[in-house]
């Protein structure tokens, strides 16, 4: 396998399917896909797609969860040159149509088939059954009023996907990840984590994220193994899955394994443990030694951990499987990767010094799409990425992250910019403006805490608030509190001063 260099990330199915068709590739609730007839699903999806106007350059979004269709449709599209957007379908119909109104695909699928809240997205938008033919009837399918302009052939050859994160302004960005990095890291994960075709991974984590991307669908299928595929995470299920078919590799975020152990006291421990299992790890979101600790505890064996961001395909660092770690530290540098720890200003800090993070190597993403005033700020001269993150590198290289520089909070591994909340929060009646802020809980894990400044004379009816966040913001983007205070701190500029707030908290 260590020869094997695909350029594009389709001929990553493609090689399986001729080297070993029968295979298991993606084991489903209703049965197991082949490596080959995985790959005869992607050329009939890519037969039908350019048959309906698909073509280089060309967007095509999916509004889902987890199925073989995601799957199909992100190597279908590659082998057109197309761009695939896969959108989690929990986001709300504002945050779908945003994305929407800015990606223009010509195509938006809805996985309705695994997916009650996709199914109603397509509802309200007036989707239609597909009519693919290795697509689910359940899978429908709506069409742009106008054709969309096409991205120029050369720069639709690079890019894999378009991965969606909501911008510090509140507008989303579209990550444009390109093959290279995806293919370059599939077979980095793969051999560092010493895959094979006899493991089982487990992929509930979302495929519109970096991380259910690049680390569990692409190195899974770089190595000829086969992947658990599920629409919703579910802890229990999990434990079943561990005893047959017998996972061997368990990578999620930390939350993921907060639910686990939530479960695991209910569970009868097997004697001898889980014998395939041997391999855990974690990423998208800091570690908290206390779930470290009850994890290795439970099954045995290290939880390994990593560090990325959505604007690089792949992990930056990792733990080695050879040498685990007990403290919390994001591992050491993978294959390919330069780092520079710098002051505000870019120059090299001491050995030791904690800075800005910016890195560099094949998985730098291509930029924002349409957004040359962003993507100039994030990508520096020299081929360098401002990650936004802040951390020092210990005596022995490995990574330790100290903090963010942008106004960030992590929840579920998923980005949240209180400034999108915000902007929901401030359109409500009643409210004159909101403050949004993180809070770590007891878990590690990082909740939404909203301060709300009431008009003057105004009580904002807090039952009302609820359901208008419920219908607007996405689960992990709703706040676990609010709090109604009678003024937020502000600069004599107007900018909102959160410390106050967050110091509030306790």
């Amino acid at each position: 396998m260590s020869s094997f260099r695909p350029e594009f990330i389709h001929e990553i199915p493609r090689h399986w399917a001729v080297q070993a068709p029968q295979a298991p590739c993606l084991r489903e609730a209703g049965g197991i896909v082949s490596y080959g007839e995985l790959w005869r699903r992607i050329e009939a999806a890519r037969d039908w797609l350019a048959a309906q106007g698909v073509g280089a350059g060309d967007r095509v979004l999916v509004a889902g969860e987890n199925c073989n269709e995601m799957v199909v449709m992100l190597f279908a599209c590659s082998a057109l040159h197309a761009w695939p957007i896969q959108v989690n379908a929990r986001l709300s119909a504002r945050e779908i149509d945003t994305i929407r109104a800015h990606a223009e695909p010509l195509l938006t699928f809805f996985t309705g088939h695994v997916s009650e809240v996709a199914a109603a997205h397509g509802q309200r938008l007036g989707a239609q059954p597909s009519g693919c033919p290795v697509f689910h009837a359940g899978m429908h399918v709506l069409r742009a009023a106008t054709v969309p302009q096409r991205v120029a052939a050369e720069e639709a050859r690079q890019v894999a996907t378009l991965i969606y994160t909501s911008g510090t302004t509140g507008a989303p960005k579209g990550v444009m990840v390109p093959h290279a990095g995806l293919t370059h890291f599939a077979r980095i994960s793969a051999t560092s984590r010493e895959l094979g075709p006899a493991d089982i991974a487990y992929g509930a984590l979302p495929m519109s994220h970096i991380f259910g991307i690049a680390t569990v669908l692409m190195a899974t299928l770089y190595a000829g193994a086969s992947l658990i595929l599920r629409p919703r995470f579910d802890a229990g299920e999990v434990f079943d899955a561990l005893a047959e078919p017998g996972i061997t590799i368990l990578q999620g975020v930390p939350t993921m394994f907060t639910r686990l152990m939530a479960v695991a006291p209910g569970r009868a421990h097997p004697a001898g443990g889980y014998p395939r299992l041997r391999y855990l790890y974690t990423g998208g979101a800091p570690l908290d030694p206390t779930l470290k600790r009850e994890v290795e505890q439970w099954f045995g064996q290290p939880l390994h951990h990593g560090y990325g961001i959505t604007e690089y395909a792949g992990s930056l660092f990792i733990t080695r499987m050879e040498a685990p770690r007990a403290d919390c530290s994001a591992g050491y540098i993978v294959e390919g990767v330069e780092i520079a720890i710098t002051d505000g200003e870019g120059k090299p800090l001491p050995a030791g010094g904690r800075g800005q993070i910016r890195v560099r190597g094949p998985g730098v993403m291509a930029g924002y799409f349409r957004n040359p005033e962003q993507t100039a700020e994030a990508l520096l001269p020299g081929g360098w990425l401002n990650t936004g993150d802040l951390g020092y590198l210990a005596d022995d290289g490995a990574l330790f992250i100290s903090g963010r520089s942008k106004d960030l909070i992590i929840r579920s591994g998923f980005n949240v910019y209180p400034i999108e909340v915000e902007a929901v929060i401030n359109a409500f009646p009643g409210v004159r403006q909101s403050a949004v802020v993180g809070r770590t809980a007891a878990d590690g894990n990082e909740e939404v805490v909203a301060f709300v400044e009431p008009q003057e004379g105004a009580v904002p009816d807090q039952a009302a608030l609820d359901a208008y966040l419920r219908e607007n913001l996405a689960p992990y983007k709703r706040p676990a509190e609010i709090r109604v205070i009678d003024s937020i701190p502000t600069t004599a500029s107007g900018k909102l001063l959160k410390q106050p707030l967050r110091a509030l908290l306790g």
